[in-house]
């Protein structure tokens, strides 16, 4: 969990948020995910959500929904995710997070594909379809391999969960800011900053705030207070509209991080 650690920590320093991009493996293509990894990482983004594709993805909205379908499309497995992070990791210094649904790691085993995950680079697991009372397997895993498991908190999630997630967390805590899927928000929902108050009074691990975050503006106001921000849907939107999908993801990029100056 160094690289995950060691990049809050600098940026509590600094003055900033982390900004947190979701990309989905082999979308549109193999190639172009490496390309998009090194353009957003240039552009500024601090940690990275790597999305393994699945059939059945229950927190994804359109946009990661026809994403995810393309991907499979092409063939990109789990595995293939892997030997694509292996691939860039020499080249890329910032935390590399894995998304994946529950069943694609069931079928190598948490064990091994932790094992795995660890050797091609990646620092943590964000796992949304695993509650806590099913995590303990990967949660070993993980902390035997020195990877963190990320817990996810909901609006919805009484305060007695929200402390029982933080306690078996690790690297930061996944705050979602609305009920339902994922996908581009004009707006920021109501009660988002009860929600990230909650959090952070039960754990003293970095909150990090997703799903509906497509704006610079949106950026601003969630980096004022929470430790960092996951864009996702509003990314592969701007990817998927583009002739030229890096230089559009770097553009992006740079705009949203120009919002991660903390004044909270």
């Amino acid at each position: 969990m160094g690289r995950i650690d060691d990049t809050f920590q600098r940026l509590r320093s600094e003055g900033e948020a982390a900004l947190v991009p979701y990309v989905m493996s082999g979308y549109p293509s193999v190639d172009t995910t490496k390309e998009l990894l090194y353009a957003i990482v240039s552009a500024g983004a601090d940690l990275v959500e790597v999305g393994v594709p699945f059939s059945d993805p229950l927190a994804d909205g359109a946009t990661l929904q026809r994403a995810s379908h393309r991907a499979l499309g092409q063939g990109m497995t789990l595995r293939r995710t892997l030997e694509l992070v292996a691939s860039v990791r020499q080249h890329l210094v910032v935390p590399l997070l894995l998304m994946s649904y529950t069943n694609p790691l069931l079928s190598i085993g948490f064990e091994r594909v932790v094992r795995e995950a660890a050797s091609a680079g990646i620092d943590g697991f964000i796992v949304p379809d695993l509650p806590v009372e099913e995590a303990s397997d990967l949660e070993d895993a993980c902390g035997d391999a020195g990877l963190a498991l990320v817990g996810m908190v909901a609006p919805t999630s009484p305060d007695g969960r929200v402390v029982e997630i933080a306690h078996h967390s690790r690297g930061f805590i996944y705050c979602v800011s609305l009920k339902g899927v994922t996908g581009a928000r004009s707006g920021l929902p109501e009660g988002l900053d009860s929600l990230v108050g909650r959090v952070k009074k039960a754990t003293p691990l970095p909150v990090v705030v997703g799903f509906g975050i497509s704006s610079r503006y949106q950026v601003e106001h969630v980096s004022a207070l929470a430790d960092g921000v996951v864009v996702g849907s509003a990314l592969l939107d701007r990817i998927d509209s583009s002739p030229h999908p890096a230089d559009a993801a770097a553009s992006f990029i740079s705009e949203l991080k120009s919002g991660c100056k903390r004044i909270g």
